[in-house]
């Protein structure tokens, strides 16, 4: 199974990143994971939208290509990312990679209530009708106080939290096969 993962910070020792890293290495063994760095994508332009760069383009192709998609968001200011804002305001446009895509959303924060807040935001944004994304229901995982659960090798070493995690992905495998199985039936 081909899954991308979003992370929402560019910050060289970001926890969402060390989560998405997390993430592709535990289950490596039921899907495959890609990291792309939203660091190099411009900022989203309509004036060339239609010829945009080639990192945008492969940017686009490879959420295309992927059977799912999972978002790793920090919590700024209540909200996403602008970086992860960006990543999405390419997505939305012209060939439309999420629509209809099985997304699972995950973030982390140093903060106690997770990434509440970002998440609610990120599902508003990926309901709206350019995106068209499939966010998976129920299963939030919000890890908050993050840098207590979370080593400097990138380890989770809460077990509830790993437990919780487990416990999301496997729940995020069955509905990318749900999803995958509808499409094909319709």
């Amino acid at each position: 199974m081909k899954i991308v993962a979003l992370v929402g910070s560019i910050r060289h020792a970001s926890y969402n990143q060390k989560l998405a890293e997390y993430v592709k290495n535990r289950y490596a063994d039921q899907m495959d994971v890609t990291i792309p760095s939203l660091r190099e994508l411009p900022y989203y332009d309509q004036d060339i939208e239609l010829t945009a760069p080639d990192n945008v383009k492969a940017f686009k192709q490879l959420v295309l290509d992927a059977d799912g998609v999972i978002f790793v968001t920090p919590e700024y200011n209540h909200s996403i990312s602008g970086v992860l804002e960006n990543a999405i305001d390419w997505l939305s446009r012209v060939e439309h990679p999420l629509k209809g895509k099985p997304v699972m959303i995950l973030g982390a924060t140093m903060g106690p209530l997770g990434t509440v807040r970002a998440q609610g935001h990120l599902r508003q944004i990926l309901d709206s009708p350019g995106v068209a994304a499939l966010a998976m229901p129920g299963d939030e995982f919000l890890m908050g106080l993050v840098q207590n659960k979370i080593d400097a090798a990138g380890n989770i070493t809460d077990q509830p939290t790993v437990d919780w995690l487990d416990h999301c992905t496997q729940d995020y495998l069955k509905f990318v096969q749900q999803v995958a199985k509808n499409t094909v039936s319709e």
